[in-house]
């Protein structure tokens, strides 16, 4: 991905992220159980977070030129998917197994970031 598009996924990830924040704070506060509600306010706050992410592997592609980073937005964006995607499904559907595809997602944010951290390292 180029430093572009990690940009535009990351804006639009913000977007998303607080659409979703104002849709769980008056749409869904009297509609979901407590326990649910903390389950999509979880997957809002780290959507907002690992997109925040994204802008800084694409403000350092360019300065940094690492192939690791290359590799670094792709994960952090897949964990975004899986992580809060899963999330927002099961707050939706109350559904519990959905919660097994979260972890994987938090594997792609932890991935990401090492690679982040290296690139990082290899450039000093």
């Amino acid at each position: 991905m180029t430093d572009r598009h990690l940009i535009i996924a990351a804006a639009l990830n913000m977007f998303i992220g607080v659409a979703a924040g104002a849709f769980g704070a008056h749409a869904l506060k009297t509609r979901l159980p407590a326990d649910l509600l903390a389950v999509w306010q979880t997957a809002v706050q780290y959507q907002l977070l690992h997109a925040l992410g994204l802008f800084v592997i694409a403000l350092l592609l360019p300065r940094l030129a690492s192939p690791l980073l290359g590799w670094a937005g792709p994960l952090m964006l897949a964990g975004i998917v899986l992580f809060s995607g899963s999330l927002y499904a099961l707050a939706l559907s109350g559904v519990r197994v959905l919660g097994a595809i979260t972890p994987i997602g938090g594997v792609a944010f932890l991935a990401a970031w090492l690679l982040l951290a290296l690139a990082a390292w290899r450039a000093a």
